[in-house]
């Protein structure tokens, strides 16, 4: 993975001495609240309903051993001995006290990471494939993608002020597990004959107005990959529009002009920038892909694995749904589950992330991933190792196996802390999988992605679920709306809305309802939920929504 130079390091350092100031000057009242906002987000502090929240960045959701140790402290130390981590990647520190924050942040750059753009109109925390550099469907590793636009993009002086914040997404799979068509940007590695480019893909977006991005460039050169990059967000730093934040996205600027007119103006501009970039950003992508050349796997035998899968029926289970195919053979990849039945989807507690750490360090080769689903991945596991690293992780309440079943919910914070929330999300998907965990019917239903958002600005990425679930204030009750058929992999479609919503009570039997009508109807066990959704529509599920409430009302 990618480590500090000596620039970087200094300039972290001199961000951090700033904000500390600035903080001093704060709590001395010498700041207002709105005095202070701009620089707070700058350096990703928050002001959420109940306190401040620090959001630190995990570029492309790479993370080793010390630094998630370092997490591990900093919540035990400054918070309330937990951390969250987000669907972009993140880590969220939801309690911290602002006098700590400066103190925070040097503890971070002590490991290589700090909090520069996780908030504000500019280039946000650049998101990978978590299965990146170990995927068997892998063209190349997406991290020097992400790494190079991170560099480029942070403290950029031409985007720090864009119209909105703006997000980029990389996959190097054609199997897309990094939502990129529901990005600002979204990056695909491509083949063409031999030579790698990319795929560039513009305007996708969820919150207010949901949107599928489109095909920008079916193929760009790897030289010319940034400054194509660099003129696209230029045009929409030009176009963008600043009247309305609700139209401010670049989804509404390709939207209002329409996606020729958008891919000639990019085209134009690159033309005009692309003698400026000298080939220093060749080179430098050559020194970032040294960073990330794979590690040296193991050539052990895999008895141990095959003798424990046969015999042992908790790890079986645990194997089945929580591992991946890895490129290498005798290995797999590991999926963490942070979705135990009942608890906080994406939470972690300082004894957990040390435990992940740990694991990371003795038996994944010291790299640890966090996907956008809300999880923590191990990406190179020898398999002999697999059932040891099971009883720990079984030991300390990390072993669910849950991992794309119907517990494995993605969840915002919802009004528990998010001052922007009209109703709660945690509460409704711990009920979700404390259900379902009492009905013992996920295994069989399969396949499901359960996504919850508390409010009209999509964080639990509601839009693209199987199953989206978003909650409004309706006359100061919180209401739930359905929405089916969402996705957000290489075939992804924006939810279509079931009808009217239901309240907090309602919400749980009417999931339920809906379950049941799949599992009544499905063709076999091998059909999933959004197969069959897409095979037969609405309309059986209107009817278990709708008309069996009609039915108990008229009796």
């Amino acid at each position: 993975m990618y480590s500090y130079s000596e620039f970087d390091a200094a300039f972290v350092a001199e961000r951090n001495r700033q904000f500390r100031a600035q903080v001093e000057r704060r709590i001395a009242g010498n700041l207002t609240e709105d005095e202070f906002k701009p620089l707070r987000l700058m350096n990703g502090l928050y002001l959420q309903l109940h306190a401040y929240m620090l959001r630190v960045a995990i570029p492309y959701g790479t993370l080793n051993s010390r630094q998630m140790r370092q997490l591990a402290h900093i919540a035990e130390t400054w918070d309330k001995g937990y951390g969250h981590f987000t669907t972009r990647q993140n880590i969220q520190f939801n309690w911290p006290e602002l006098r700590d924050v400066p103190e925070i942040l040097d503890a971070l750059a002590e490991v290589e990471m700090h909090a520069i753009q996780t908030s504000g109109n500019t280039i946000r925390n650049v998101t990978a494939d978590h299965f990146a550099g170990a995927a068997e469907d892998e063209i190349a590793d997406p991290r020097p993608v992400a790494e190079l636009l991170r560099q480029w993009s942070t403290d950029h002086p031409e985007f720090q002020f864009l119209p909105r914040k703006f997000k980029i997404a990389v996959t190097g799979s054609p199997n897309d597990r990094a939502v990129i068509k529901a990005h600002d940007i979204g990056i695909q590695i491509v083949e063409r004959e031999g030579e790698i480019g990319y795929r560039v893909l513009v305007g996708g977006g969820l919150g207010r107005t949901p949107m599928i991005g489109k095909v920008l460039s079916d193929f760009v050169a790897q030289e010319d990959l940034l400054p194509y990059i660099e003129a696209t967000v230029s045009v929409w730093n030009l176009l963008g529009r600043r009247d309305n934040k609700y139209k401010s996205r670049i989804k509404i600027t390709v939207h209002e002009h329409g996606i020729d007119d958008i891919r000639a103006r990019v085209q134009e501009r690159f033309e005009i920038i692309r003698p400026a970039f000298s080939g220093i950003d060749v080179a430098l992508f050559e020194d970032i892909k040294a960073a990330f050349a794979p590690p040296v796997f193991r050539q052990d035998g895999t008895e141990v694995f095959e003798t424990t899968y046969k015999t042992d029926p908790i790890f079986r289970s645990w194997a089945d749904t929580n591992l991946v195919a890895h490129k290498a053979p005798g290995y797999s990849i590991v999926q963490i589950s942070l979705k135990a039945h009942g608890a906080t989807p994406g939470d972690a507690t300082a004894d957990q992330m040390r435990v992940m750490a740990d694991l990371a360090e003795f038996y994944g080769h010291d790299e640890l991933r966090i996907s956008h689903e809300q999880n923590v991945i191990l990406p190179h596991v020898h398999k002999s190792h697999l059932p040891t690293l099971h009883a720990i992780l079984k030991k300390h309440g990390l072993a669910t196996a849950n991992i794309g079943l119907i517990s494995d919910i993605i969840a915002c914070p919802g009004m528990d802390y998010c001052a922007l929330a009209t109703a709660r999300s945690i509460p409704i998907a711990q009920q979700i999988a404390t259900r379902f965990d009492e009905l013992k019917l996920e295994h069989d239903i399969g396949e499901l992605k359960i996504k919850i958002s508390g409010c009209i600005n999509a964080c639990g990425h509601h839009h693209v679920g199987h199953i989206g679930i978003l909650g409004l204030d309706r006359a100061g009750v919180e209401n739930y709306q359905i929405t089916l058929g969402g996705d957000h992999t290489e075939t992804a479609a924006i939810g279509d809305r079931t009808g009217p919503g239901f309240s907090a009570d309602e919400i749980i039997p009417a999931v339920e309802r809906l379950v049941e009508t799949y599992l009544d109807q499905r063709q076999d066990r091998d059909e999933t939920f959004l197969q069959f959704y897409r095979r037969v529509g609405m309309a059986p599920f209107k009817t278990a929504l709708y008309e069996q409430d009609k039915a108990y009302a008229a009796e």
